[in-house]
């Protein structure tokens, strides 16, 4: 695993579009810091810009680097859950003008799984999480179900636990205001 970590840092460092195993389901992913990546995530998904992209990140920590101010709550709500979940956050700072949305929030979750973890660990930087389909499109949720057309538009492929079944689904979505406040927008 640990060759399959330091290639895909890489292609992330070179500004490139990876196609790798999430905590969730496959995921397109870049250097979410690269404004031009980003573009490419939304070229190869034929997504508008409006609709936003998910960031993770390997630790709690590392989320007061690209907030102005983390609640209390967000750390309660991410120890309390043992499923997957992406919170959106006020104030987003040092990241690709194209991943925050125009209110000026983003959505971040802190990876659990060990190949994640290790990617964004080693490159340092944050990475764009989309599931590996055409919006619109249904989520593949085993590798086997991703299109020709998505596995062709990528720069590189991840190529560990392409065989791996799991129960998978996209994270649960919370917004969460800065006086603490937070509405489910995806259970």
């Amino acid at each position: 695993m640990k060759e399959e970590i330091l290639k895909t840092v890489e292609y992330l460092k070179k500004g490139k579009i990876i196609l790798y195993p999430t905590d969730t389901i496959w995921g397109i992913g870049c250097n979410a810091t690269n404004y031009q990546a980003v573009e490419k995530v939304y070229a190869i998904k034929r997504r508008v810009e409006s609709k936003n992209l998910i960031i993770l990140v390997d630790s709690f920590d590392k989320i007061k680097q690209y907030i102005d101010k983390v609640p209390l709550i967000a750390h309660d709500l991410i120890k309390s859950t043992d499923t997957p979940l992406t919170i959106i956050y006020p104030n987003a700072k040092k990241l690709a003008k194209n991943v925050i949305a125009r209110d000026g929030t983003i959505a971040i979750r802190v990876v659990k799984d060990e190949f994640c973890q290790q990617v964004i660990k080693e490159f340092g930087k944050p990475v764009v999480s989309s599931s590996a389909n055409v919006s619109g499109e249904p989520n593949p949720i085993i590798f086997s179900k991703i299109s020709d057309d998505i596995l062709n538009s990528v720069d590189y492929v991840v190529n560990i636990y392409r065989d791996r079944v799991k129960e998978t689904k996209p994270s649960r979505i919370i917004k969460l205001e800065e006086n603490g406040e937070f509405k489910v927008i995806r259970k």
